[in-house]
């Protein structure tokens, strides 16, 4: 899926790796990147998966109780925060400016959810948007033939399959910004250590909470494991089913939607068509009923004076981007 190159990315060619890193060229490739690619798969997406399995098997000999809930919704909020404000919305669309320590910040909570090393998230987001539902696209679901079974194996594939291979967007062409930061670059090359830190948390805080060794291991499954992997389908289910079910208010050039149904469990993100119509408004939810956690944590940083230059369409942009029948459907 999300590979961490960026000191292979440092001279043009890497004899080691094989990746040629011109900065003209938008995609690069290796085998060494595609090995990359499947152990991060296998570790981040697959794994999570086994163990999320394994606590729900272990709800019938320990019923799940107030502390891992706690401790799932915690750090499921938290990580969260840091892809939709951080990953997404500050450092791939740049939708508003705020202080280096809030920049690490962000960058290791984004890193905790195992989403991918912060250069190479960015660098896919970007290209998706450049070409999307379109064949470069990396995720689209809509490429995969008519019919029924085009539309399940679209959906697959954007969900799911992409992330075992995929042509790697060049760091150095997509998110040269990203590798100019020396602060969040410096974080960022922990990856590793961010991930492991999200799994440790809610272990200690399991174990201290309830004063017991077994209180310690279903913090790591809930508040870890389980957490990884919720927030990874919520993410994907963005790439997925919110590129075909859901509301269309705007025209736009692909096939983005928005989905009321993910808008609490995604911090905002399912305000698809939205984000696409408005691609660099820190604000997703562009009505007062769309839930949209996202923008109140940056609108809560602004009045603390942490952010600034918070960027959102006026009503003016909003309606003139609107399609006609959708008009009086959103007032």
């Amino acid at each position: 899926m999300f590979v961490d190159v960026d000191n292979a990315l440092k001279s043009n060619i890497s004899e080691e790796t094989g990746v040629d890193s011109n900065k003209h060229s938008k995609t690069i490739s290796s085998n060494y990147l595609k090995g990359l690619q499947l152990r991060h798969f296998l570790l981040y997406d697959v794994l999570p998966g086994v163990g999320s399995a394994i606590a729900i098997g272990l709800l019938w000999l320990q019923p799940i109780s107030l502390i891992e809930i706690s401790l799932l919704v915690g750090m499921w909020v938290l990580t969260g925060i840091g892809v939709t404000v951080g990953f997404h919305r500050h450092f791939t669309h740049r939708s508003f400016q705020t202080s280096t320590p809030i920049r690490v910040l962000l960058t290791i909570l984004g890193s905790m959810a195992a989403q991918g090393p912060l250069t190479s998230w960015v660098a896919l987001h970007r290209r998706h948007h450049e070409y999307s539902d379109r064949p470069e696209d990396p995720h689209s679901p809509r490429l995969h033939g008519e019919g029924i079974w085009g539309r399940i194996r679209g959906l697959w594939h954007s969900h799911f399959s992409w992330m075992m291979a995929h042509e790697y967007p060049n760091i150095v062409h997509y998110a040269p910004d990203i590798l100019r930061d020396k602060a969040v670059m410096k974080t960022s090359r922990l990856y590793s250590v961010w991930i492991l830190l999200g799994l440790v948390i809610p272990a200690i805080l399991g174990g201290v909470l309830s004063g017991t060794l077994q209180g310690a291991g279903l913090g790591f499954l809930w508040g870890g494991v389980v957490r990884i992997f919720l927030v990874g389908n919520t993410v994907w289910a963005i790439n997925s089913f919110g590129h075909v079910y859901g509301s269309r208010p705007f025209k736009t050039s692909e096939y983005s939607t928005n989905n009321v149904w993910l808008a609490v469990s995604s911090l905002g993100e399912s305000w698809h068509n939205n984000h696409h119509a408005f691609q660099s408004s820190a604000k997703f939810g562009l009505w007062w009923w769309q839930i949209d956690f996202g923008y109140w944590v940056i609108r809560g940083l602004e009045i603390l004076g942490l952010a600034w230059d918070v960027k959102a369409p006026t009503p003016k942009m909003i309606e003139a981007r609107l399609k006609p029948s959708s008009q009086s459907q959103q007032m």
